[in-house]
């Protein structure tokens, strides 16, 4: 990633949990990401990487369930309201400015790594798949939240499972159309694909 992209999201920092699904303000919002998320994690404690965790909702949101969560975000911006939001909380959530097609994490330290709407913006998507996939234990979980918007910009769900099973030997695909999740009524196609081995 570059020092642009880093100033662009550094940018974004202040207002980003404006958006319902970024900042989980809303309770009906924060409890529709956890009944989709919280289901699919192993019993908690389980090691756990939010890769390109922005602000931190969701890292707070899984910590909270009673998992080691680190975040990851390439913006300081970004990582210092994740910390202050954990820190609110009253959650000790590890967060690290860094590459998240990079992370700074040994191989086969990980229960599972959870990103949300990131594998879309990088250059090359499969490398950094390749790369989280060697950071997970044996039986680690891969949960990817990723869109194709109407703007055309992010992943069709069909190349992202295909990207997946290229690392993987399982890949299933949900949508997320539920307005629930998103705070509003959503015409772009949104989705989850987990992948357990």
């Amino acid at each position: 990633m570059s020092a642009g992209t880093q100033e662009f999201w550094d940018e974004q920092a202040a207002d980003f949990d404006d958006e319902a699904d970024h900042g989980l303000r809303d309770p009906a919002v924060r409890a529709a990401w956890a009944e989709l998320l919280l289901p699919l994690l192993p019993p908690a404690p389980s090691r756990v990487a939010d890769l390109g965790c922005g602000t931190g909702s969701l890292s707070v949101l899984v910590a909270g369930a009673g998992h080691d969560v680190l975040g990851v975000d390439l913006s300081p911006a970004m990582v210092a309201l994740a910390r202050t939001k954990a820190a609110a909380a009253g959650l000790a959530v590890g967060f690290a400015v860094g590459d998240a097609a990079r992370p700074p994490l040994a191989p086969g330290s990980l229960d599972v790594v959870v990103a949300r709407h990131v594998l879309w913006a990088f250059d090359d998507p499969a490398a950094a798949l390749a790369r989280w996939v060697d950071l997970l234990a044996p039986g680690g979980r891969l949960l990817l939240v990723e869109g194709r918007w109407s703007t055309g910009a992010g992943i069709s769900a069909e190349d992202c499972r295909r990207l997946v099973l290229g690392v993987r030997e399982q890949a299933d695909v949900r949508s997320l159309s539920d307005a629930a999740l998103w705070g509003k009524e959503i015409t772009d196609d949104r989705y989850l694909v987990s992948s357990s081995r």
